[in-house]
C-alpha cells in the first residue's frame, strides 16, 4: 500500500471514531479511575506514588480501545455487510486493520492529559515528567505495540461469532500481568517470568521511569523490548489475518455474524 493510501486510511478511521459514542466511554472512564486511585494514594499519604495512579488509567485506556477496535472493526464491517468488499479491495485488508487500530491507539493518547488534569484540578497534585523524551518516545513506542499486539486478537475476531467476550477477557488480565498499576515485583514469583512476555509491562517501566529525577536504568532495552514485542504481535497478527480470511472465504462464512 502507499503511503497516501495509509494515510487516507488512518484519517478515515480518525474522523469514524471520533463520530462513535461508544469510544466516549474510555475518556469518561479514564478520569473516573483516576479519582479512585489517587483518592486512596492520597487517604494513605502515599502521594509520592501520584505517577503510578495517573499512568495507570491512560495505559488501561490505549489498550481498552485497541481492544475494543480490534473486535469491532471486524464486528461492525460484517454487520453493515461491507467485509467482503475490504477483504476484495485491492489494499492488503491485513494492513488496512492495522492502521486503523494505531489511528484509534494513538487517539486514545489524550488519556494522558486526561488524567494529568484531575491529578492537578482536584487533588492540586503537580506530576512532573522529568524526563520528557523518554516519556514521549515510551508513549509512541507502547501505542504502536498495543496496536500490533491488538491485530494479533482481530485475527480471530474473523471466526468469532461474538467479540465482546474475547475483548473482556483480554483486559485485565493483561493489566495484571504489565504491572500496570502495581508494579511486577509485587506479583507472585512463579508470574513474573510472564509478565516480560507482555509489552506492558515494559512499557509502564518505562514511563516511570521518566517521571522519576533519577536517571533511568537501560532505557533503550526497555524500549527494543516493547518494539520486539509489538512487532512480533503485528506480524503474527497480519499473517493470522490472512490466514483466517483465507479460510473464511473458502467456507464461505466470511459474513456470518
Amino acid at each position: 500500500m502507499s503511503p497516501p493510501t495509509l494515510w487516507t486510511v488512518f484519517r478515515l478511521q480518525l474522523l469514524m471514531t471520533l463520530r462513535t459514542p461508544d469510544i466516549a466511554h474510555v475518556f469518561v472512564t479514564t478520569p473516573l479511575y483516576t479519582l479512585v486511585f489517587l483518592a486512596i494514594q492520597v487517604q494513605a499519604g502515599r502521594t509520592d506514588l501520584a505517577g503510578y495512579a495517573v499512568l495507570a488509567p491512560a495505559l488501561m485506556a490505549l489498550w481498552s480501545l485497541a481492544l475494543q477496535c480490534a473486535g469491532e472493526l471486524v464486528s461492525q464491517e460484517r454487520d453493515q455487510g461491507t467485509l467482503e468488499a475490504m477483504a476484495a479491495s485491492p489494499a492488503r485488508y491485513p494492513v488496512v486493520v492495522n492502521v486503523r487500530i494505531a489511528a484509534v491507539t494513538l487517539l486514545s493518547a489524550v488519556s494522558f492529559a486526561e488524567a494529568w488534569l484531575v491529578a492537578y484540578g482536584v487533588f492540586g497534585l503537580t506530576v512532573r515528567i522529568e524526563h520528557p523524551a523518554l516519556f514521549v518516545l515510551a508513549v509512541l513506542v507502547s501505542a504502536a505495540a498495543m496496536a500490533g499486539t491488538a491485530s494479533c486478537v482481530s485475527a480471530l475476531f474473523v471466526l468469532a461469532p461474538s467479540a465482546r467476550a474475547l475483548q473482556n477477557a483480554l483486559s485485565f488480565p493483561f493489566y495484571l500481568l504489565g504491572g500496570v498499576l502495581v508494579p511486577v515485583s509485587f506479583l507472585p514469583e512463579w508470574l513474573r517470568p510472564l509478565s516480560d512476555l507482555v509489552f506492558l509491562s515494559w512499557s509502564a517501566r518505562l514511563l516511570r521511569a521518566a517521571l522519576d529525577p533519577a536517571a533511568p536504568a537501560e532505557p533503550l532495552a526497555a524500549l527494543a523490548a516493547v518494539a520486539v514485542l509489538g512487532l512480533a504481535g503485528g506480524l503474527t497478527g497480519t499473517h493470522l489475518i490472512g490466514r483466517m480470511l483465507r479460510r473464511v472465504r473458502t467456507t464461505g462464512t466470511l459474513a456470518q455474524s
